[in-house]
């Protein structure tokens, strides 16, 4: 219990310091906010300024502003989007599904095919299965996230017309469709990653000694695999897949700017090309509350599945 207040006590100040950080940021950032939100320059008459000054509190100071858009943020108004002039909380809530189901397609890819070829690749040590499995996983890591889905839109989407070029689908099911290949591109990488540190586990379990003392007592191959490797392997993998899924959460924008994907990650793009600072806020805040929730969830998962860590935890 004094852990976890602990953990959410470490979330909340680093959430404060990210905020100060992020707001003072697009507070200093060049150019005048009045070029982004009166872009004719014929109306901008002293009453037309003075209006749109007052409106977005820009004669404010530096703390005052801070803090009030802290408390609009405390109450879910994340500010008035500077291009759409609308909430950035409901463009927010239009486009987040999209990455989040991306992000989600992507960690069932690469958990269960990750951690399948590091379990193949484990056991199979030293033959060809292993050796295959490591090379490819090999070049995998080594291959930018962009390559990836260029070569993918090329061969998938223009020359076999199997998936759509760009588009996020209309309805559960076409998105579904249209999220395919880009959640393959941003699970490719990731899959080698699971694989790798999954082998890497079990090449180390399957060489201490409680495990030999299972097998000289005869049992099966298969429940000595399952119960004293594969489970006591699991710690770090869950660690290193959540790792990755907080990182995914706040890294999609190359894949959804290469697919044409209308999720968070292009509307982060499209923001900071446009000066529309309010919503850059809004979104480097949300990925930094997205990666700190799914690593303390990580943080909280690990000790279930390894006692010994809750045990040494108590201890201490």
């Amino acid at each position: 219990m004094v852990t976890l207040a602990r953990r959410l006590g470490a979330l909340l100040l680093t959430l404060a310091v990210s905020s100060f950080v992020i707001f003072a940021g697009m507070f200093a950032a060049p150019g005048d906010p009045l070029t982004f939100l009166i872009k004719n320059p014929e109306d901008r008459t002293p009453d037309r300024i003075a209006a749109v000054r007052a409106a977005y509190h820009l004669d404010d100071s530096f703390p005052q502003q801070y803090f009030l858009w802290v408390k609009g943020v405390l109450h879910g108004d994340l500010g008035t989007s500077f291009v759409y002039k609308q909430p950035v909380a409901d463009l927010m809530s239009s486009r987040l599904p999209v990455t989040v189901l991306l992000v989600a397609m992507a960690a069932l890819l690469f958990v269960v095919v990750g951690v399948l070829l590091g379990v193949v690749s484990a056991l199979r040590r030293g033959g060809v299965a292993d050796s295959v499995i490591t090379g490819v996983t090999t070049f995998l890591t080594s291959v930018p996230h962009f390559v990836v889905a260029l070569v993918l839109v090329s061969v998938f989407a223009v020359q076999l017309g199997w998936f759509d070029v760009s588009g996020s689908g209309d309805g559960f099911a076409d998105r579904l469709y249209h999220l395919t290949l880009p959640a393959i591109a941003l699970a490719l990488g990731a899959l080698a990653v699971v694989s790798r540190v999954t082998r890497q586990t079990m090449v180390e379990q399957q060489s201490l000694e409680h495990v030999e003392v299972a097998r000289s007592f005869g049992l099966p191959r298969r429940k000595v695999v399952r119960r004293h490797v594969l489970r006591n392997s699991l710690g770090p993998v869950v660690t290193m897949c959540g790792l990755i899924i907080a990182s995914m959460l706040a890294g999609t924008v190359v894949i959804e700017s290469v697919f044409g994907l209308s999720g968070v990650g292009s509307m982060l793009v499209d923001s900071i090309n446009a000066h529309d600072f309010p919503v850059v806020q809004a979104i480097l805040l949300y990925m930094v509350l997205a990666y700190m929730v799914v690593t303390i969830v990580v943080d909280v998962v690990y000790p279930l599945i390894d006692p010994r860590t809750r045990e040494r935890s108590e201890a201490a």
